[in-house]
């Protein structure tokens, strides 16, 4: 038989060393987040075939169904224990008569034609009327408030002063901003909690035809709301969780999230897609578990999360805090990705927000890396508090989420749609965090509170 000549064999010796260095070679490249695959992802999230992913409903099991697909698609398994990858949270639902009441005196407001619920409207309520002259003074004690406040942005901080007034009624002359945050007059939303968890108690929020609220302010004296029979029922919200394995259990884990939830269907047949709240997020989790999983192993083990029912309350992430598949301790730190489809115009271009950023070492960290990061413009919003990752940090988990723009017009509107997404910024927001997050996976930083950073657990 014929000897392999010289040639043949140091060539072959170099495709054998060369075969040997392309898992290393590969892992040393940055994956590349394609702008098909993100439109891919969000285009069937937020179609109108899920009919906006409403909280704990079937079109909200099939999205978490589709994120696990992809999670095993790109090497995820279920987290150790986990029989899967799903965790299902049992929760309560109560619809509302969608036929409520309001008496003042001889004068009877229908729901719909007259009003809309804002908050709170499972319960009867009852008081002596006060009608508050200066909306930026609203007195205390008062059984029954009615407000009148001005057209403009000022409505939140008036509905927060309002809320911890201490009224059980509360009734709101209506204007064009809260015509928008109510929507559907008529609408028979169902109010969801979690099975284990008390009903919110909290007073009864309405928002009144200014015909209507005028002729009640008129008539003065003891206001009755009755809000009807209400329909009750039992269901489950989804959470979605892929674990990819490191190879050092002391590191810590590096926890990704977002919501894959939203408004759902109105009862006016109106579909609320949430493209940008949180179909986006959702996509960068699925895009950042292909990443890290084709540039592993990694030091840390990562786990990504998509949680149901956030709209409905935060109540994913609630339950994930309370039947953690890891202890809690053995989380490093947490990115929540919220919003990511639209650049904020106060912001330089191309940069996201992250809330809380001066709480924590963790924002600057990414940052310094290459992260498309800065701090929160709005910190008077309180936007820190007021998601997903507020759960864990108040467990001592160094937490916080990032934006692309918080105070977008289309939030929680029917114009949040994938036509008013920006693909383009999503896919780079989205690859700017792919080697930071590679960094922080491999065990190169440890986040930590800054001094008075983490929040008060009470």
């Amino acid at each position: 038989m014929k000897r392999p000549s010289s040639q043949y064999l140091a060539f072959a010796a170099v495709s054998l060393i060369a075969l040997m260095a392309a898992p290393a070679l590969a892992q040393q490249q940055t994956p590349v987040i394609e702008q098909n695959s993100v439109a891919a992802h969000v285009g069937f999230l937020a179609g109108d075939e899920l009919q906006g992913r409403g909280s704990a409903t079937r079109d909200e099991a099939i999205a978490a169904a589709y994120v696990t697909a992809q999670f095993r698609l790109a090497g995820l398994t279920p987290v150790p224990g986990m029989d899967g990858f799903v965790q299902r949270a049992p929760v309560v639902k109560t619809t509302p008569s969608g036929a409520a009441t309001v008496t003042v005196g001889g004068a009877t407001l229908m729901q719909g034609a007259d009003f809309a619920i804002l908050t709170g409207g499972l319960n009867p309520a009852s008081g002596v009327v006060t009608v508050a002259a200066d909306p930026a003074a609203l007195p205390s004690g008062s059984e029954t408030l009615m407000i009148a406040p001005a057209e403009g942005p000022g409505v939140r901080a008036l509905f927060g002063a309002a809320m911890r007034s201490g009224a059980k009624l509360i009734l709101l002359r209506r204007t064009e901003a809260l015509a928008t945050a109510t929507g559907d007059s008529g609408s028979r939303d169902p109010v969801i909690r979690l099975a284990d968890a008390m009903p919110r108690v909290g007073p009864v929020v309405l928002v009144v035809a200014p015909e209507a609220y005028d002729r009640l302010a008129a008539a003065g004296g003891t206001a009755a709301y009755d809000p009807g029979q209400s329909e009750v029922e039992q269901g489950f919200t989804s959470n979605a969780i892929g674990w990819l394995q490191g190879t050092d259990p002391s590191a810590g884990v590096l926890m990704i999230s977002a919501h894959l939830d939203h408004i759902g269907l109105r009862s006016d047949g109106v579909v609320m897609h949430g493209a940008n709240d949180d179909a986006s997020g959702t996509v960068a989790v699925i895009e950042l578990a292909n990443a890290l999983a084709a540039s592993g192993p990694h030091e840390r083990s990562i786990m990504f999360v998509a949680y149901g029912s956030e709209e409905a309350g935060l109540l994913g992430s609630r339950y994930f805090v309370q039947h953690p598949p890891i202890p809690l301790t053995d989380i490093a730190a947490n990115l929540e990705i919220e919003m990511i489809g639209d650049q904020d115009p106060q912001l330089p271009a191309g940069v996201m927000m992250m809330t809380g950023f001066e709480r924590s070492n963790f924002g600057a960290a990414l940052k310094e890396r290459g992260a498309l990061v800065g701090p929160d413009p709005y910190p008077e919003q309180n936007f820190f508090q007021r998601s997903d990752n507020y759960a864990l940090a108040v467990q001592g988990i160094v937490a916080h989420t990032i934006s692309g723009w918080a105070t977008i017009p289309t939030y929680h509107t029917a114009e949040d749609t994938i036509e008013n997404l920006d693909i383009p910024f999503m896919t780079n927001a989205i690859q700017s965090l792919v080697e930071p997050l590679k960094a922080m996976a491999d065990g190169a930083f440890t986040p930590e509170w800054a001094e008075g950073g983490r929040p008060d657990a009470n």
